[in-house]
């Protein structure tokens, strides 16, 4: 039974996964490197839930209990009671492994240890704790936004045992989200799938024969998808999308090579909503 939850990273995917636990009625745990990062988070969540009431999704009276089933720190030795700790810091191993090498030495042996990793092999991840918990390493792959996306990746690695695998099923169901198990392959199953939709929306920008928007609604209208490609790229951040498309490559050839007009946009620092602007135009000057 997982009722202590711990979440690493309080950005736009770790503080919604807390989120989702704390609305199951468990007691999580939020860390980040600074109090004012988890501060934001905190208010961030505060609103996304005063929102969720005027949509009909929350019950007003739900605000305050499910905030305060969020504690926060900035020391990773509170995990030490933790029954599952999920990882969702920044896209890079070399991160992620240092996070791991320390989690391994604080979390008690039936603890859990999950990645939000939505590219890197898990296997290779678990290679960063000991030989007796790799049984309890997996990848639980959330979608953004969390609060609203229902599927839940897991992917078990080498060792993981299924006893892990089924748990991590059984609670992510009762935090709402249906999950599927993957086989553990660099980009898992759905990112696959996005990223070859994404590359050739970018080439059908790049040849003129559509533009952003007009691609956008007939994702929406004709495919039934309830965001557009660009919408989601801006979304998420252009320059993720490019490192998971680079990450792909790598292990695919060519058929997942980043459009140069992706990588202009970076370089250019048009990076989606956080920068103001995008495909789309979120400052006052468009």
């Amino acid at each position: 039974m997982i009722n202590k939850v711990g979440v690493v990273g309080a950005g736009l995917m770790g503080s919604e996964i807390a989120l989702v636990f704390a609305l199951a009625a468990k007691d999580v745990l939020l860390s980040d490197n600074s109090e004012p990062a988890l501060a934001r988070a905190k208010s961030k969540l505060e609103g996304i839930l005063q929102r969720g009431v005027g949509r009909g999704f929350y019950e007003a009276d739900q605000i305050g209990p499910t905030l305060a089933r969020i504690n926060t720190t900035t020391d990773l030795g509170e995990y030490a009671d933790r029954d599952m700790v999920i990882e969702a810091v920044y896209e890079d191993e070399s991160v992620k492994a240092k996070l791991f090498e320390a989690l391994d030495r604080i979390v008690p042996a039936h603890c859990i240890i999950a990645s939000n990793t939505s590219s890197i092999s898990i296997t290779a991840l678990s290679s960063h704790v000991s030989a007796q918990r790799r049984g309890c390493f997996v990848g639980t792959h959330f979608f953004s936004p969390v609060s609203r996306m229902k599927l839940v990746e897991v992917i078990p690695a080498m060792d993981t045992s299924e006893e892990t695998v089924q748990t991590a099923i059984a609670v992510c169901g009762e935090a709402g989200k249906t999950a599927i198990k993957v086989k553990d392959v660099v980009g898992f199953a759905v990112n696959r799938v996005l990223h070859a939709l994404v590359i050739e929306a970018v080439r059908l920008v790049e040849e003129g024969v559509a533009t952003p928007q007009d691609i956008d609604l007939a994702c929406k209208l004709g495919l039934g998808h309830p965001i557009g490609p660009f919408q989601l790229l801006d979304a998420t951040q252009n320059s993720l999308s490019l490192q998971v498309q680079g990450i792909l490559h790598d292990a695919y050839g060519e058929r997942f090579k980043p459009r140069p007009l992706l990588k202009q946009m970076v370089q250019a620092g048009y990076n989606g909503k956080k920068s103001g602007r995008g495909w789309y135009r979120y400052d006052d000057n468009g």
